[in-house]
């Protein structure tokens, strides 16, 4: 059974930078996409960036393109993501996910499994 852990959400203040780790098992031969989605109280999940676990082409949201970078590290199956110039508007509860879907890697239809979860608070 795939399992996604994340971590490294925390509190930074707007301009600065964190790295998120999200560890899985096996993922990088079984699903095509590894993504980060976040959710905001009150508003919908949105896809952030993904990785084709294949090519490596990477994708990213409108709104974290320039700041954020997703990569992937095979021998320790594990995807980051970097985001640097935060701003009050990224924070949210970040996830990762795994998946072979049609619908496209932003999109949370195209994924199958998905972790926990970890907060990220940027402060004004």
């Amino acid at each position: 059974q795939v399992q996604l852990v994340e971590s490294g959400g925390g509190s930074v203040q707007a301009g600065g930078s964190r790295r998120l780790s999200c560890a899985g098992s096996g993922y990088t031969s079984r699903w095509r996409w590894v993504g980060w989605f976040r959710q905001a109280p009150g508003k919908e999940r949105e896809g952030v960036a993904a990785v084709d676990t294949s090519s490596t082409s990477t994708y990213y949201a409108d709104s974290v393109k320039g700041r954020f970078a997703i990569s992937q590290d095979n021998a320790k199956n594990t995807v980051y993501l970097q985001m640097n110039s935060l701003k009050p508007d990224d924070t949210a509860t970040y996830y990762c996910a795994a998946g072979s879907g049609v619908w496209g890697p932003l999109a949370a239809a195209s994924y199958m499994t998905w972790g926990q979860g970890t907060q990220v608070t940027v402060s004004s």
